[in-house]
């Protein structure tokens, strides 16, 4: 009789065991499917609708851009070859001239004369930091660059204004407000983009194309020429891209030092305007409707579509790398 209530009580303490580890999994089970719950369908939510977010706002400014901007030549009938190609700009006479095409030439001489200028100096930085003094590079060439990236737009604005412009109307004549103001102080803004991007790109090229180099005979400088540059073109180039849309789509530092004349410079020292400078200035002065209001929304909506074909020159070189 002992014996089997010693049995009967042995078997109920392994049902009590299998309840309790049944029910620890069942827990465990539940656990389980609320934390993947909880990291995976939630977030994987969240990060969708964020991302329908912001296709939809990206759209929607497409969208409301276009809208204004095509009212030029849909509600004021002005030709589109004139507003490109000429430069009578009149937007507040009786008769409304609408030829935009000293703002396009203002902004194409100040990005390009700035890219001209900034991206030797940006390859040179990126070369010198990771392979010809790698310590001044990490210590003082890096921490530079991203204090310059920084900056404030105006920042630079005012030291043109107050600093560079003095110094040309002293060494050259004239007012100051010039072409080359412009060129000057967007070299600065762009050059720490290039410089970085650059210095991400000569960095990733592998070190034994610089044994293999050194193997054959060739110099640091030969090395550096032929063989690290070359390698790095995409990367160098995805740089000097970003670069000019950054100085492309610039618009308080130029404004304040490139004159905002509504004409074509004669000379590096004359003033004129870009696409920026003239939305900046203008775009409060306005009415909603006019022909005024209406060719600074076609100037807007023109600015959109070249930064769109900077992304897509940019896109072409990093899939012509891959390709590669």
């Amino acid at each position: 009789m002992k014996n089997n209530l010693e049995n009967f009580n042995g078997w109920l303490q392994k049902q009590s065991a299998i309840k309790n580890i049944n029910l620890r999994s069942v827990n465990m089970e539940k656990k389980l499917f609320w934390n993947k719950l909880k990291n995976e369908y939630i977030g994987r939510g969240f990060a969708t609708l964020c991302g329908l977010i912001i296709i939809v706002l990206t759209l929607s400014i497409i969208i409301f851009i276009a809208s204004k901007g095509i009212n030029t030549f849909i509600k004021w009938r002005y030709p589109i070859t004139e507003f490109l190609f000429t430069s009578n700009w009149a937007p507040d006479s009786s008769n409304p001239k609408l030829g935009a095409a000293i703002f396009f030439v203002g902004s194409i001489l100040v990005s390009v004369g700035a890219v001209i200028i900034s991206a030797p100096i940006g390859i040179a930085l990126a070369v010198f930091m990771h392979y010809i003094s790698p310590k001044v590079g990490s210590k003082i060439l890096q921490p530079s660059l991203e204090l310059f990236v920084g900056i404030p737009s105006v920042v630079y604005g005012w030291v043109g204004f107050s600093v560079l412009l003095p110094f040309l109307k002293r060494g050259f004549g004239g007012i100051g407000f010039s072409l080359i103001a412009g060129i000057l102080v967007l070299s600065i803004m762009i050059l720490p983009t290039i410089a970085s991007i650059s210095a991400d790109a000569v960095k990733t090229i592998p070190k034994n194309y610089m044994e293999a180099s050194y193997g054959l005979g060739a110099t640091r400088w030969q090395t550096i020429s032929r063989v690290i540059i070359p390698s790095a073109k995409s990367g160098i180039l995805t740089g000097v891209v970003l670069g000019l849309a950054r100085a492309f789509g610039e618009a308080l530092a130029v404004q304040m030092v490139i004159g905002n004349t509504v004409k074509f410079p004669k000379s590096l020292l004359s003033p004129t305007s870009t696409l920026t400078s003239v939305l900046t200035m203008d775009m409060g002065n306005t009415v909603s409707g006019t022909a005024w209001n209406d060719a600074l929304w076609s100037l807007a909506l023109f600015l959109l579509i070249i930064s769109f074909i900077f992304i897509i020159i940019i896109r072409a070189i990093e899939k012509r790398s891959e390709m590669k």
